[in-house]
């Protein structure tokens, strides 16, 4: 997973049970060491600074539910953000960063702007070039080796400059992203979240991943991605606010 997947995770995830299997004399390499060898797993900064935007298209489905929708994210530097899911029997719903508001609408709840840590969580979600990850996080600690969805991990925590500090879960043996799991805040409240990240591919010399599932609240969300484009042209009203949007900034 890249960076910028790995920010689109964050919005979305939730939390397992992990089991401890560090010998107590292993010496763990440095949680800074560790993201960048995440990141030249991935791909490495060369490529990523090449990228410029990014569109993802798939499907999300809700297991328990029985739903499955369609979901399209569409993604520009520097903190551009647009995502739109398509459910069936309950309407469209979509979230979104235009540089400097981060917003939520669909048809049961209503506009609503995001504040506070959902804000913070956003806004780190839509920023494009989060190869310089040190612009996000004053601190990465690594806690230690867990087995994490079936594979061994260094579990490390991320401390952003703004907002509350995340675990994530880097693969021992191919230092990309498994998953990891955060206090996700929303409009419903807190609540916990874990996210596992698989089926990792290659697109224009970066390893993206084509699965995310993530469990939180009792529910579990499968997010497929089909196809994943880089450099597309995307007509800068994409990201525009909604009207339903501009009325609530325009009221703050």
């Amino acid at each position: 997973m890249n960076m910028r997947s790995r920010s689109l995770a964050l919005s979305l995830c939730a939390i397992t049970l992990t089991l401890p299997v560090r010998a107590a004399d292993e010496k763990l390499p440095s949680g800074e060491a560790l993201m960048e060898k995440s990141l030249e797993a991935a791909g490495g900064k060369a490529v990523f600074a090449k990228l410029h935007t990014t569109v993802l298209s798939g499907t999300m489905e809700m297991p328990a539910m029985n739903l499955k929708g369609t979901l399209k994210n569409y993604r520009a530097e520097p903190d551009l953000s647009l995502t739109e899911i398509e459910l069936p029997g309950i309407g469209k719903m979509t979230e979104g960063h235009d540089g400097q508001v981060a917003w939520a609408y669909n048809a049961m709840q209503g506009p609503s702007l995001k504040q506070g840590e959902e804000k913070l969580q956003a806004v780190r979600g839509a920023r494009f070039h989060t190869e310089d990850w040190k612009a996000d996080y004053k601190a990465v600690r690594t806690l230690g080796l867990e087995t994490f969805d079936g594979r061994e991990c260094y579990k490390v925590e991320l401390a952003p400059h703004q907002g509350e500090p995340f675990v994530q879960y880097l693969d021992r043996k191919t230092g990309l992203p498994a998953g990891m799991t955060m206090t996700a805040k929303t409009a419903m409240g807190d609540i916990k979240a874990e996210t596992v990240i698989s089926d990792y591919r290659k697109v224009e010399g970066t390893l993206v991943p084509h699965k995310i599932t993530q469990k939180a609240a009792g529910q579990v969300v499968v997010i497929t991605f089909e196809t994943i484009t880089y450099n597309v042209a995307i007509p800068k009203e994409t990201f525009a606010l909604p009207a339903e949007i501009q009325k609530l900034v325009q009221k703050k």
